[in-house]
């Protein structure tokens, strides 16, 4: 069973079967933000949960993506850096941004679960 967890800032993450979390932004965040042209990925080590850690440009605008937990980013997508239509085409597979191993998975807790970020959209719309 996948363990996936949503921020209201519209990141996503994805328990791994290593413990790891994989991070990314939402469908609904890539088509808000339009094409994307540019992506500044974190430098491994550790963060602070809000620390800002990656960066995208798009058409539209550039936005920020913050750590949306206490850890260690472990590994990044260099995929994006050749190609950060990725984030467009696939944001919630090969669109991923990094990898982290949290602190303390049961901050895991705090996040939103599908059903709640369903009804956070919905709530916001």
């Amino acid at each position: 069973m996948t363990t996936l967890r949503f921020t209201p800032e519209h990141e996503w993450l994805r328990l791994e079967a290593s413990g790891e979390l994989t991070v990314g932004i939402t469908s609904y965040a890539q088509q808000a933000l339009g094409d994307v042209v540019f992506v500044q990925l974190p430098e491994p080590g550790a963060y602070d949960e809000g620390s800002e850690v990656a960066v995208l440009e798009s058409v539209k605008a550039a936005s920020n993506i913050g750590m949306p937990l206490n850890g260690t980013v472990v590994a990044v997508n260099q995929a994006l850096a050749d190609d950060p239509e990725l984030v467009n085409a696939s944001p919630m597979q090969d669109g991923w941004f990094f990898r982290i191993q949290a602190r303390d998975l049961t901050d895991l807790d705090s996040l939103m679960d599908q059903d709640g970020y369903d009804r956070f959209l919905a709530d916001n719309a």
